[in-house]
């Protein structure tokens, strides 16, 4: 590993200022980026250790919506008794996310921020267009069968990792930002972006913002939600696909319906087709079917990950089928 400078935050505005000027990373739990300067993907000069600040809260906001500190611990949040009743699949979602020791020290900001787990990214002596532009992608001709089927590029197949970032784009969370210019704040679609011709930026975090919070909005059918995840194993695996879904069927009819998916693309995929043909729909199997092929209409799978058509569109009406038989 290389050599590097360690310094602790004392306020969130100086970290900024510093982190701007030197181009050094932000240390918060630590899971992701301890790792990847282990192996040599980043090697920052300095680390900026947040920890200390206070960035813990989760407030229940009055209106229904919730707003947590970037640092609070993914466990303490996954098992938040308000989350749990308003936004049960970011509780779910975090629950399934590695280990019960990482994710009592991972944090929510840290979490959206984690990188691909994409083997080529995280092997230096091999070609990866993400850790040094214009090198290639292996991926492409390799091993790729965890890689994206939707929205990704010649330049890049890698998918986000995130579960908690999915069950994130269900409810149309927001993040905010501390930059040099003062706070701001993104929507999570606005936020995670498509690899395009520069899979290098896997977000669009202005160059030294801090993530302090992000704001889950007050929304009725995120009450009615759920997150489901296909891995090679039960606890410790990154997903090969997953739904979080919301629903409210009445008499029958579809009356709001959100979906997204996770591990199928550079960022955490909302449904907007599906969500489109099923709104006023009969809640029947064929209509479940019908709208998850009407989504997966724009994979382009390559050689050894089309299974990951199929899985989605299984999890989605697997998924939706059990929610509209409960809520019966």
């Amino acid at each position: 590993m290389k050599p590097f400078a360690y310094q602790r935050a004392e306020a969130a505005d100086s970290a900024v200022a510093t982190i701007s000027r030197t181009g050094a990373a932000y240390l918060a739990g630590g899971t992701n980026i301890v790792d990847l300067m282990k192996l040599g993907v980043t090697a920052p000069d300095l680390l900026i250790d947040v920890t200390g600040l206070p960035l813990r809260d989760i407030e229940a906001l009055p209106d229904g919506g919730m707003r947590v500190g970037a640092l609070t611990a993914n466990s303490d949040l996954a098992t938040d008794p308000v989350l749990r009743t308003r936004f049960p699949a970011v509780a779910l979602a975090l629950l399934s996310g590695a280990s019960a020791q990482l994710r009592n020290r991972a944090t929510i900001g840290g979490n959206l921020l984690q990188r691909t787990r994409c083997r080529y990214f995280v092997d230096v002596t091999k070609s990866c267009n993400k850790r040094r532009p214009g090198a290639g992608c292996a991926a492409r001709e390799g091993e790729h069968t965890d890689l994206a089927i939707l929205g990704a590029s010649e330049q890049c197949v890698a998918t986000n990792p995130s579960d908690l970032a999915v069950a994130l784009a269900l409810v149309d969370a927001r993040v905010e930002l501390l930059t040099e210019g003062g706070p701001a704040s993104m929507s999570v679609h606005e936020f995670f972006r498509l690899p395009g011709d520069r899979p290098e930026r896997d977000t669009n975090l202005p160059p030294g913002a801090l993530i302090t919070a992000v704001v889950l909005p007050a929304t009725p059918i995120a009450r009615m939600s759920t997150y489901r995840k296909v891995r090679d194993r039960s606890s410790f695996a990154f997903a090969a696909g997953s739904v979080a879904a919301a629903l409210d069927v009445r008499d029958g009819v579809v009356q709001d319906v959100r979906l997204a998916y996770g591990a199928v693309a550079h960022r955490p995929w909302r449904a907007y087709a599906a969500e489109r043909s099923l709104r006023g729909a009969p809640a029947t199997v064929d209509n479940f079917e019908r709208a998850a092929d009407e989504e997966l209409a724009a994979a382009k799978p390559l050689r050894d990950n089309g299974y990951k058509v199929p899985l989605i569109r299984n999890l989605t009406v697997g998924v939706l089928r059990g929610m509209t038989e409960a809520s019966w």
